[in-house]
C-alpha cells in the first residue's frame, strides 16, 4: 500500500522554543547503512590499533573465515552440551530463533517490566515457577498480548525466562565471530614508566576498543545488547536491595551472551576469568559503550560533507580505498573565502575610518597643527589617504630670499615676487625681509592682503611707484659698491 506523509504545524510557542534533539551519531548510521564495506574497513582498521589480532582472527572478525571456537574439535558429549542442542532443535516464533526485530520487541515487555521490579532480592539467581514460565513463553511465542503487571507472574519468573531466550538464541548475543576480539580486550593493561605491562587494565582503551566492536555487531544484537545492559546497570545500582552487584550478573549472564555454544566450563577453564571481569566492565561502563568515537564520527560526518579528513588517532586514511570516493576539500576552500570576506570589510572600515578623519581635520582652523597633521596624511599610501575625496593641495616650498640684493636683482629682471606668488595654489607665508625692507614692500604691496578690486583700480598707480623706486634702489646700490 502507498505510505502517506502529514505533515503537523505545531503553533505552541511554548514547544518551539524546545530544543531541537540531534543526534551526534546520525552520520555513523547512515554510513553503516549506505556503504557497510567501508564502515566496516574503517570501525576494523581502529579496532586492530587498539588490539593486536593476528590474520585468522581478522579473518574471523570479518567475516572471511569460520570462527575457530574452543571445544570445537573436542569429542568429549558432556551431559549439558547434549541438554543444550536439544533446547535448541524445538525453534519457536520468538524462543530457538534467529534474532529478529519481533523477537526483540516481543523480550523487550520482559525487561520493561523488570525495570519496575529491580527490588526482588536474588533477581536472575533465584529461579521462578516452571509452569508460570512454560505459559509465558507460549504466550510469547504465539504473539498475543501479555499483561504482565496483572499479578499473575513473579519476578523471578520473567528474570529467568529473559535468561532462557538468551541461552536458546543460535549464538551469543556477542557473535561468535567477536570471541577473539573480546578475549584481546580483557588483556589491555596499563604500563608503568619503564614500558612494562601492568596488571590494572587500562579502562580507556578497552572502553574505547568495546565502543567500537559494538558499531559492527548486527543491528538487532546491538539494539537487544543495550537493552540488557541497561537492564543490567539498573539492577546492579539497586545491589543493596537485590543482593546482586555487577560481578553477580556477569557470572550469570555472560554463558549466555559471551559464552561459544555447545561449550562447557571445561573448555573455557583457561579464559573464563577473563570473559566474566568483560561482561562485568561491560555493565559497569554500559553508558558509554554505545557512543561512537568522536573521530569515528568526525570522519562519518565529512565523508558525505565531501571534506577529506584523518580517520583514527594515528591518522589513517581509509576513504582513499576503491570502494569509496576520493574526499575534497571544500572545508579549506570555504574558510579561505570567509577570510577574504573578512579582510575585505576590515578594509573598508579602515579607509572610512581615514576619510571621517580627514574631513575633520581639513575642516579644523588654519595652525601649525593642522598643516602638521595634513603632511602626516600625504605620507600614507595612496589607498588608504581619502585625498581624492577632499581635494587638498600640499603647501609648496619656498625659495627664500638670502640676501636684501638678491630681492633686487629678482625684481630687477623682472621676476618679481608678486609674481610668483600669484603663480601658486597655495598662499604661502610672506618672506622674511629685514627691518629697512618692510616699509618698502609694503609700498609695493602684497597679493596676500590686497583684494581682487584694489588690484585693478591702482594698477597704474603701482606700476609708476614701482619703476620710482627700482631707479631709486639701482643708485643705492651702486654707490654701496
Amino acid at each position: 500500500s502507498d505510505a502517506v506523509c502529514n505533515f503537523v504545524i505545531c503553533n505552541d510557542s511554548s514547544l518551539r522554543s524546545q530544543p531541537i534533539i540531534f543526534n551526534p551519531d546520525f552520520f555513523v548510521e547512515k554510513l553503516r547503512h549506505e556503504k557497510p564495506e567501508v564502515f566496516t574497513e574503517l570501525v576494523v582498521s581502529n579496532i586492530t590499533r587498539l588490539i593486536d589480532l593476528p590474520g585468522a582472527e581478522l579473518a574471523q572478525l570479518m567475516g572471511e573465515e569460520d570462527p575457530k571456537l574452543p571445544g570445537a574439535n573436542s569429542t568429549a558429549s558432556g551431559f549439558f552440551r547434549s541438554l543444550m542442542s536439544l533446547k535448541r532443535k524445538e525453534k519457536g516464533v520468538v524462543f530457538g530463533s534467529p534474532l529478529t526485530e519481533e523477537g526483540i520487541a516481543q523480550v523487550s515487555q520482559l525487561i520493561e517490566y523488570l525495570h519496575k521490579n529491580l527490588r526482588a532480592e536474588g533477581l536472575f539467581r533465584v529461579p521462578g515457577n516452571s509452569i508460570r514460565q512454560q505459559i509465558l513463553k507460549d504466550a510469547l511465542n504465539s504473539g498475543t498480548d501479555i499483561d504482565l503487571d496483572s499479578g499473575e507472574f513473579h519476578s523471578n519468573d520473567v528474570a529467568t525466562l529473559l535468561k532462557m531466550f538468551l541461552g536458546e538464541l543460535p549464538e551469543p548475543l556477542l557473535t561468535h565471530k567477536h570471541f577473539h576480539a573480546h578475549l584481546k580486550i580483557a588483556d589491555l593493561m596499563l604500563f608503568d614508566e619503564k614500558g612494562n605491562k601492568t596488571s590494572t587494565p587500562d579502562k580507556e582503551r578497552q572502553i574505547e576498543a568495546l565502543q567500537l566492536l559494538f558499531l559492527i555487531l548486527p543491528a538487532p544484537n546491538r539494539s537487544l545488547l543495550k537493552l540488557l545492559l541497561d537492564l543490567l546497570y539498573q539492577t546492579a545500582k539497586k545491589q543493596d536491595k537485590n543482593k546482586m552487584s555487577a560481578h553477580n550478573l556477569a557470572l550469570m549472564f555472560a554463558p549466555h551472551i559471551l559464552w561459544p555454544r555447545n561449550v562447557t566450563a571445561n573448555d573455557l577453564q583457561e579464559n573464563i576469568t577473563k570473559l566474566n571481569n568483560g561482561v562485568t566492565f561491560m555493565i559497569k561502563h554500559s553508558q558509554k559503550l554505545f557512543k561512537a568515537p568522536a573521530y569515528i564520527r568526525e570522519c562519518a560526518r565529512l565523508h558525505y560533507l565531501g571534506s577529506r579528513a584523518h580517520t583514527s588517532k594515528d591518522d589513517l586514511d581509509l576513504l582513499t580505498s576503491p570502494g569509496s570516493k576520493e574526499l575534497q576539500p571544500l572545508k579549506s576552500q570555504k574558510r579561505s573565502r570567509l577570510d577574504t570576506c573578512h579582510q575585505e570589510e576590515t578594509q573598508q572600515r579602515t579607509e572610512e575610518a581615514l576619510k571621517e578623519l580627514f574631513r575633520h581635520v581639513h575642516n579644523m582652523p588654519d595652525s601649525a597643527k593642522k598643516k602638521k597633521l595634513i603632511r602626516q596624511f600625504n605620507k600614507h599610501p595612496t589607498a588608504l589617504t581619502p585625498g581624492s575625496d577632499v581635494p587638498t593641495s600640499p603647501a609648496p616650498r619656498r625659495t627664500r630670499s638670502r640676501s636684501f640684493s638678491g630681492l633686487i636683482k629678482r625684481k630687477v629682471l623682472g621676476t618679481p615676487v608678486i609674481l610668483e606668488r600669484k603663480s601658486r595654489d597655495a598662499t604661502p607665508e610672506p618672506e622674511r625681509v629685514s627691518k629697512e625692507n618692510v616699509h618698502l614692500l609694503q609700498k609695493c604691496g602684497s597679493p596676500a592682503h590686497m583684494s581682487q578690486a584694489k588690484l585693478k583700480s591702482s594698477e597704474g598707480r603701482k606700476e609708476e611707484s614701482c619703476r620710482r623706486m627700482r631707479a631709486h634702489l639701482l643708485s643705492k646700490d651702486s654707490s654701496s659698491l
